[in-house]
């Protein structure tokens, strides 16, 4: 499929504050992106011509935020909403390869819909994991590394196993906490290939805090499914896409105005047009 062909539902409900730079990024990159809402899905309050339907998108992307004002727990009430609006809809539509990938508070939405850390294919769950609040406490918000983990995410396929990305971390409630035994299940993970990144240090070394800001388990930053069309990822790309969103831009030697947020981003999109 061509980028232009590329249908991209940037799912929003009352509280998402990042889906405005998801959309300029991913126009950017020559798809076509749409803030929708999940009651135009749902055909709830809106006028026809506004109606919505999944099935005619090849990507859904949840934004970050602070969905329904974080209540219950982070995430937890958009994912249940997302559950009886579009259960059905949106297990097919991960059946059939389309991709979904969920970006901070949407890395806790697809959690909580158990489409992640999962083995269970494209059925939604009740969740195996959850992302607690940050071991400091706090709200956490700065840079941060993450190293590619050379696993099964179709999208970064060719890239080298250790690869950093930097991007911006915002967010009080990131520290992924694995159901049962957390050692075992991390390994699980590796041998499956799901671990997307970890956070890292300055050096490429093993992260500590400030480096990994939640005191996530494993220091993961971010996962996919066995078949890597669903991923999430708590640090923010749609916010390190343009060099003068990142903390070097003025030091950095390239030209091509882009931070790493730019080729992350762009990496989904390749991969969406190859697969779909």
């Amino acid at each position: 499929m061509a980028r232009r062909d590329l249908a991209v539902a940037i799912l929003a409900i009352e509280g998402t504050n990042c889906d405005e730079e998801l959309r300029t990024a991913i126009a950017a990159l020559g798809a076509r992106p749409e803030i929708v809402y999940l009651n135009q899905f749902e055909g709830r309050d809106v006028e026809p011509d506004r109606r919505r339907r999944l099935a005619d998108y090849q990507m859904l992307l949840i934004p970050g935020g602070f969905s329904a004002g974080d209540y219950v727990r982070a995430g937890a009430i958009f994912a249940a909403r997302l559950r009886a609006a579009l259960g059905r809809e949106l297990e097919e539509f991960v059946r059939a390869g389309k991709v979904v990938g969920g970006i901070c508070n949407g890395f806790q939405v697809v959690v909580e819909l158990g489409l992640l850390p999962g083995g269970r294919g494209p059925h939604l769950a009740a969740p195996d994991a959850v992302l607690m609040t940050n071991d400091s406490g706090h709200f956490e918000c700065r840079p941060v590394f993450l190293a590619w983990q050379g696993g099964s995410f179709p999208a970064l396929q060719g890239t080298a196993t250790g690869t950093r990305f930097q991007f911006p971390v915002a967010h009080a409630e990131g520290k992924l906490v694995l159901k049962g035994d957390p050692a075992a299940r991390l390994r699980a993970l590796d041998r499956a290939g799901q671990v997307l990144f970890r956070y890292v240090g300055p050096d490429g070394e093993p992260a500590s805090y400030p480096w990994n800001p939640n005191g996530s388990q494993g220091d993961v930053a971010g996962l996919s499914s066995p078949e890597g069309n669903v991923f999430g990822l708590m640090p923010h790309p749609e916010r390190a896409f343009f060099r003068d969103q990142t903390p070097e831009w003025t030091r950095r030697g390239d030209a091509s105005g882009y931070g790493d947020g730019q080729k992350f981003l762009d990496s989904v999109l390749r991969y969406a047009e190859r697969a779909l």
